[in-house]
């Protein structure tokens, strides 16, 4: 029973973080930044940077973000051409 309400705890915090990392990535395209390092985003959560790169993957791997490195940083950004699908499908509900 125990276990059952960690693992679920578990993924309601996993789906925070990745909400707060989105939201993250929107205020700095609105305020004109090209992309955000993970260095930024672990300093702005407060998390580890393992737990950063962990969710940035997984936003990846969804087409969320996008990433251009420069040397040894890598940057990202959020992409918008997959919600703007759920956008429309939402719209005539």
């Amino acid at each position: 029973m125990l276990d059952q309400l960690a693992d679920r705890m578990g993924r309601l915090a996993e789906a925070r973080r990745l909400g707060d990392i989105l939201q993250l990535l929107l205020d700095r395209s609105s305020a004109g930044e090209r992309g955000t390092s993970v260095s930024h985003i672990v300093q702005q959560l407060g998390v580890s940077q393992p737990t950063v790169s962990k969710h940035l993957k997984v936003l990846r791997e969804a087409q969320l973000v996008s990433v251009r490195e420069d040397g040894q940083h890598r940057y990202y950004s959020l992409s918008s051409a997959p919600l703007d699908e759920v956008d429309d499908w939402l719209i005539p509900f």
